[in-house]
């Protein structure tokens, strides 16, 4: 068995071994920095690392020492102050745990480890994924991996294949030799019979040595292997299925939508990205903001713009149907999207909205989620997307009321389905 051991140092001289024990034994505090930080950042702030305090009391190390209770007699070198039946007092205060001040008593201060970036992201976006990533097809630029392809006569000798080589010398050897071994085989009989009737210095005896001298000196001569039997393991390069998906980001940024519900929901978008970019290699997203009018837009219009305007949610809807058509076949794509929204909407316009859905967008969809961002009552969009819920189990809807809903409600909707 080969035992590999990793030695890597890291910024502070401690191993990455090391490192990677202590982010597995305290990871119940670390994942619970890490969902605090979505509602202590701000949205340029998400992907960076992360300070991790940890309490004093949890960084203890086991060890044996004498339990309560029992009898015994212990004697410290150097002492001059105690002598035998003195009776210590107890010292007064201090918890030994935080770091609290006080005038009396001992304390130690909380155990601060810091997260890298990677680690970070890493916490965050754990066992998170796609629903139903199914479709695959191959890329615009295709990946290859190489794959066996019988042998070839010429390679790199680091990939020979000996016993190939092997197995064609001997059958070389054999081939060549055998009408060899048959003519020796034929003259040492003939030898046999002639000196039953002549002397071995006859001209003829000597002649039919000589033959068969010179016939296992050319058996000898044939070499065990040759370059012309070398053979190497041939490997080609065979296109590599991608599995390839788009998300559709649709944000309300009407007038309704208040700073505040504005901020929410580009903190959920913000997550939303980076666990793609993140997670998927072969992943497009496609931003879409909306008012009366929507408009196609790209990232830092979609995350930093302050438009506003009135409500049209179908206007969304479909620009979304329309880019599909275009650009995005079905039959090869994964399509996805989330919709952040108050819920506030013209009444006709919801069921235009739900129509819509219906008809031209959930039938080709792997999974939609729609996150109404309000902090009371469900508003009229909310109540028409009910019927879609029934209709369509890949269509879920969340609500977010606070800051501190974005994280547990993006797991709930991005979390690993079961087998």
């Amino acid at each position: 068995m080969t035992r590999i051991v990793d030695r890597r140092l890291n910024g502070k001289n401690k191993s990455a071994v090391n490192r990677q024990k202590f982010i597995r034994r305290f990871r119940t505090q670390i994942k619970k920095a890490v969902a605090d930080a979505v509602t202590e950042r701000s949205v340029t702030d998400l992907d960076k690392g992360e300070k991790v305090s940890i309490p004093a009391r949890d960084t203890s190390e086991p060890f044996f020492h004498h339990g309560q209770g029992g009898y015994r007699e212990i004697i410290h070198p150097g002492n001059k102050e105690f002598r035998k039946g003195d009776k210590i007092e107890r010292p007064e205060g201090g918890t030994g745990q935080g770091s609290q001040a006080s005038d009396t008593g001992e304390g130690l201060d909380e155990f601060v480890f810091e997260l890298t970036r990677e680690e970070f992201m890493q916490f965050f976006f754990e066992d998170l994924e796609l629903p139903n990533l199914v479709k695959t097809k191959l890329a615009t630029i295709h990946e290859t991996k190489k794959v066996r392809a019988g042998h070839t006569s010429e390679g790199n000798p680091t990939n020979i294949n000996v016993i190939r080589s092997l197995r064609g010398a001997l059958g070389r050897r054999i081939a060549m030799r055998a009408p060899h071994i048959k003519r020796i085989a034929e003259a040492e009989a003939e030898l046999e019979n002639l000196l039953k009737r002549h002397n071995e210095t006859d001209a003829v005896v000597i002649a039919l040595h000589e033959e068969i001298k010179r016939l296992k000196k050319k058996v000898e001569q044939i070499p065990f292997i040759d370059t012309f039997d070398l053979r190497y393991d041939n490997r080609i390069d065979k296109p590599k299925p991608t599995t390839q998906a788009v998300m559709f980001c649709v944000m309300d940024v009407s007038g309704s939508m208040g700073p505040e519900e504005k901020d929410m929901a580009k903190r959920f978008f913000m997550l939303l990205y980076l666990f793609l970019t993140r997670t998927y290699e072969k992943i497009q997203v496609v931003f879409i903001s909306h008012h009366t009018e929507a408009s196609e837009v790209d990232e830092e219009t979609f995350f930093y713009s302050r438009e506003t305007g009135g409500t049209v949610v179908s206007s969304a809807l479909n620009l979304m149907s329309k880019i599909i058509q275009e650009r995005f076949p079905t039959s090869e794509w994964n399509i996805y999207a989330a919709q952040a929204s108050d819920g506030d909407n013209w009444d006709n316009d919801s069921k235009d909205c739900t129509r819509i859905l219906s008809e031209q967008i959930m039938p080709y969809m792997q999974y939609y989620a729609y996150i109404e961002i309000t902090e009371d009552r469900h508003q009229n969009l909310w109540h028409e997307y009910l019927t879609l819920k029934s209709k369509w189990s890949n269509f879920a809807m969340q609500r977010i009321a606070g800051v501190a809903d974005i994280y547990p409600v993006f797991r709930k909707l991005f979390e690993k389905q079961s087998s």
